[in-house]
C-alpha cells in the first residue's frame, strides 16, 4: 500500500473540524429545519473530507446531506467544495422505472383507454391481403415450399379432409363427427336467441367500453371466429389485456386493445422559416418623404398656424 493511499484514508484534521462550515452550507441549500444531526464523515482524499448530516425532509427517509470541504496544500483555511443530497444505505428510493407495456396487466384497461399494438406483435400475423398467394402458416407457403424442397419430400395440397382422395375413414358418420353433428341434441332457435341476448348485454355495442373504443371487434385481429349461425354476430376475444379476454363478444363490441390501434398522431409542427441568403432586400433607415399623410412640400400657410 502506498503512502498516498494511507494518507487519503485519514481525514485531514482541519477539514474534519469544519463541521460548522459544512452545516452552514447545508442549511443554505436546504429548507429551514431540514438539516439534522451530524452523522459522520469520510475522507475523500488528501485534505478532502465529506460531512454527512441527517435529512428531515418528508419523503426522504434515510437520505443524507453530504457537504464536501477541502483545504489547499500548506493552507490553514478550509473552503467549501460542494453540497448535495445523497441516499444512505437504508434510504427510501423510488422503484425502478418499468415501461408501460410491461406494467400493464389484464383488467387494467377501462373505457376510453387506448392500447397501441406493436407492428411486430408476435400475437398477430398478416391476414388476407387479396393477392393470389397462400397465407404464411399454410403448408404450401413459400417458406414451407423451400423447406420441403431442401428436405426432398412431397407437399400435399392441404389437410387430409381437402385431398382429392378421401381417407379410408371418410364415411358419413366420420364426416358428421368432424362437423360436430353427431350430438344427440343441439341448440334450438330459442336457445340461440337467449344466448345471443345474454352475450350482447355483457359485451355488446351499447356497453361503455364499446362506446369509447376506436374500432369494433369485427376488424380486430384478436377475434376468434365462431362457427354456425352465431358466428355471423359473435366471436371470442383472445387479447389478454382486453376486459373481454376469453369471452364471447359481439362483432360490434370494441375496446382500447384493438389490434390496429395506433398512437395518436402529434400535432403538426409549422415548417422552419426559410431565409434566402442570395437575395438582398433593402431596408430604409428613414421613411420615404411621400409615405406620410403630410405632403413633403412645406406649406407656408400651415407653418404660420404651427402645423409642421
Amino acid at each position: 500500500m502506498s503512502a498516498a493511499t494511507t494518507r487519503s484514508r485519514t481525514p485531514d484534521r482541519l477539514c474534519a473540524e469544519a463541521v460548522d462550515l459544512a452545516r452552514a452550507a447545508a442549511e443554505e441549500v436546504a429548507a429551514p429545519g431540514v438539516v439534522g444531526e451530524h452523522t459522520g464523515m469520510v475522507a475523500e482524499g488528501d485534505r478532502v473530507v465529506t460531512h454527512f448530516f441527517e435529512c428531515k425532509e418528508m419523503g426522504y427517509r434515510g437520505w443524507r446531506w453530504a457537504v464536501t470541504v477541502a483545504r489547499a496544500s500548506r493552507a490553514k483555511i478550509v473552503t467549501l467544495d460542494e453540497t448535495v443530497l445523497l441516499p444512505g444505505p437504508d434510504a427510501l428510493l423510488a422503484p425502478e422505472w418499468v415501461p408501460w407495456s410491461e406494467r400493464l396487466r389484464p383488467g387494467d384497461m377501462g373505457p376510453g383507454d387506448l392500447l397501441p399494438t406493436d407492428a411486430e406483435d408476435l400475437r398477430l400475423e398478416p391476414g388476407f391481403s387479396g393477392e393470389e398467394e397462400p397465407p404464411p402458416n399454410s403448408p404450401v407457403s413459400g417458406e414451407m415450399a423451400e423447406l420441403v424442397e431442401a428436405e426432398d419430400v412431397e407437399v400435399t395440397a392441404g389437410v387430409p379432409a381437402n385431398l382429392p382422395m378421401a381417407p379410408s375413414r371418410g364415411s358419413i358418420a366420420a364426416v358428421a363427427e368432424e362437423l360436430g353433428m353427431r350430438r344427440a341434441r343441439v341448440l334450438s332457435r330459442y336457445g340461440l336467441h337467449v344466448a345471443a341476448d345474454r352475450w350482447e348485454e355483457a359485451f355488446g355495442s351499447k356497453t361503455p367500453m364499446a362506446q369509447a373504443a376506436p374500432a369494433s371487434c369485427v376488424s380486430c385481429g384478436f377475434l376468434v371466429a365462431l362457427g354456425g349461425s352465431l358466428g355471423q354476430a359473435f366471436g371470442v376475444c383472445a387479447n389478454e389485456f382486453s376486459p373481454a379476454d376469453g369471452h364471447v363478444v359481439s362483432l360490434a363490441y370494441g375496446c382500447g386493445g384493438h389490434s390496429e390501434a395506433a398512437v395518436m398522431p402529434k400535432a403538426p409542427q409549422p415548417p422552419p422559416p426559410v431565409v434566402d441568403e442570395t437575395k438582398v432586400e433593402p431596408f430604409p433607415l428613414r421613411p420615404s418623404p411621400d409615405s406620410g399623410s403630410v405632403p413633403a412640400v412645406a406649406d407656408e400657410a400651415a407653418a404660420e398656424l404651427g402645423h409642421s
